[in-house]
C-alpha cells in the first residue's frame, strides 16, 4: 500500500492531509475545554450547537463554493482555505462569548467545506491508475481513523505541560503546515469547463448524481452509514457510562474498537477490490450495519455484565469495519462517474449530501435514545438502514455496473 507514496505530488498532499488532521484533532479537544470554560455545565449545549453549525456549513457551503470557485486554480483554492482555517484557529483563544464560537466555527467549517472536496477531487488526477488510487483511498481512511485515536492521546500529553489555549497553536501549525505542503507540490493542470450560468455550476454535481445509478445508490448508502455512525457518535458515552457503568477510559476503548475495525478493513480493501466488484463490497457493508444495530439492541436489552460489555466492543468493531466497506470504495464511484471538468462538483455534492444524512441521524439518535431508550433507538435506526440498503440495491443493478467503466465518465 505504501508504494503509492513514491509519487512525489501525492506524498506531499497526503502529508498535508496528515498534519491538517492532527491540527483538527487538537482543535476538537481544545474547543471542548473552551466551551466548558465559557459555559460550565452548559458546555454540551454549546458543543451541540457548534456541531450543528458544522454540519449545516458542510451541507450548504460545499456546492456553493465549488460553483463559485470553478475557475480558481486548485493550489490557490487549497492554500487559501488552509490560511483561513489557521486564522480562525488563531482567533479562538481570544473568544469570550459563546456566540463568538458559533461565528468562528461556521467560518472554519466553511473553509473545510472548501478544502476537503477540492482536495479529494484532485487525487484522481494525481493518481490516474485505479489500483494506485484505491491504495490512496485506503491510506486516507487509515489516516482518519488513526487521527481519531491518536489526537486525543497527543492532546492529553500536551495538556500535562501546557494550557489548552496552546492547543489552538498546534492547530494553527497543522493548517499552516498543510498550506506549505500544498504550496510546494506540483499539481496537475486544472481543467476548467466552458463558462456556464451559476445555477448550472451549482447543480452540476447533483445532476451527475441524479443520472448515474451507482451514485443514486451511493446516496442511499450514505444514509445506511449515517444510521450506525449516529448511534456510535451520539450514544457511545451513554452506553459506556450509563448502561454499563464503566470508567471514562472505557469510552475511549469502545471508540478505539470502532476505529480498529475500520482501519483493518481499509488495509485489506486494495486486494479485496482487485477480486470483488465495488458493488458487492459496498452492499455487504450495507447489509452488516443494520444487523449490527439489531445485535446492539439485543445486547442492550440484557443485563450489563462483562460478557455483554465484550459484546458491545465486538459490535463496535464490526460497525467500524462495515462502515469502511462502504466509505473507502465510494470515491472510486465518484471518480468513474466524472471527468476533470465536473469532478470537483461531484465530490462537493457527495460531501454535502453525505453530511445531510448526519443532520438527520445525529439528533434522531440522541432524541430517541432519551425518549425511548437505547435498544428501541437501535431498532429504529436499523430499520432506516435496511430501507436505505434496499433502495441502494434496487438503484445499482449489475447491468449498470458493467456499463459504467472507468474510461466512460458522464459529462454534464
Amino acid at each position: 500500500m505504501l508504494e503509492v507514496l513514491r509519487n512525489r505530488t501525492y506524498r506531499r498532499l497526503f502529508s498535508a492531509q496528515i498534519v491538517a488532521l492532527v491540527g483538527t484533532g487538537l482543535l476538537t479537544v481544545a474547543l471542548g475545554l473552551l466551551a466548558f470554560d465559557l459555559a460550565g455545565g452548559d458546555a454540551g449545549i454549546v458543543l451541540g450547537i457548534a456541531l450543528t453549525i458544522k454540519m449545516l456549513a458542510y451541507v450548504g457551503i460545499a456546492p456553493v463554493i465549488s460553483a463559485l470557485t470553478a475557475h480558481v486554480p486548485r493550489k490557490t483554492l487549497l492554500v487559501s482555505a488552509d490560511v483561513l482555517r489557521a486564522i480562525v484557529a488563531l482567533s479562538l483563544p481570544f473568544v469570550t462569548e459563546a456566540w463568538q464560537i458559533y461565528v468562528l466555527i461556521f467560518v472554519l467549517q466553511a473553509a473545510s467545506a472548501t478544502f476537503t472536496p477540492a482536495f479529494q477531487a484532485l487525487i484522481p488526477a494525481v493518481l490516474p491508475n485505479e489500483s494506485e488510487y484505491t491504495r490512496a483511498l485506503s491510506l486516507s481512511r487509515l489516516a482518519y481513523d488513526l487521527e481519531s485515536l491518536l489526537s486525543p492521546i497527543l492532546a492529553a500529553a500536551l495538556l500535562t505541560v501546557i494550557s489548552y489555549h496552546s492547543l489552538f497553536l498546534g492547530t494553527v501549525v497543522g493548517f499552516v503546515g498543510s498550506a506549505l505542503l500544498v504550496l510546494t507540490a506540483t499539481l496537475p493542470t486544472h481543467h476548467v469547463s466552458p463558462p456556464t450560468p451559476f445555477w448550472e455550476r451549482l447543480t452540476r454535481g447533483a445532476r451527475v448524481f441524479s443520472r448515474t445509478p451507482e451514485l443514486r445508490a451511493l446516496l442511499a448508502m450514505n444514509m445506511v452509514v449515517a444510521t450506525s455512525t449516529g448511534m456510535v457518535i451520539v450514544n457511545t458515552v451513554v452506553l459506556v457510562q450509563s448502561h454499563f457503568g464503566r470508567a471514562q477510559s472505557d469510552f475511549a476503548l469502545a471508540l478505539a474498537c470502532y476505529g480498529l475495525g475500520s482501519m483493518l478493513v481499509a488495509l485489506a480493501l486494495p486486494r479485496v477490490l482487485e477480486r470483488f466488484a465495488d458493488r458487492n463490497v459496498m452492499l455487504l457493508g450495507c447489509a452488516v450495519l443494520p444487523v449490527g444495530l439489531l445485535a446492539l439492541a439485543g445486547v442492550v436489552s440484557l443485563p450489563a455484565t462483562t460478557l455483554t460489555w465484550v459484546g458491545l466492543l465486538v459490535i463496535w468493531f464490526v460497525l467500524g469495519a462495515a462502515t469502511a466497506l462502504i466509505l473507502t470504495p465510494s470515491a472510486r464511484l465518484l471518480r468513474r462517474s466524472s471527468d476533470e471538468t465536473n469532478r470537483p462538483a461531484v465530490f462537493a455534492a457527495q460531501f454535502s449530501l453525505s453530511h445531510a444524512c448526519f443532520i438527520v441521524t445525529y439528533p434522531l439518535a440522541g432524541i430517541l435514545g432519551a425518549l425511548l431508550g437505547l435498544a428501541p433507538t437501535a431498532v429504529v435506526l436499523a430499520g432506516i438502514g435496511i430501507l436505505a440498503g434496499i433502495i441502494a440495491l434496487r438503484a445499482w443493478t449489475t447491468q449498470t455496473t458493467s456499463s459504467s467503466p472507468v474510461d466512460a465518465p458522464i459529462v454534464v
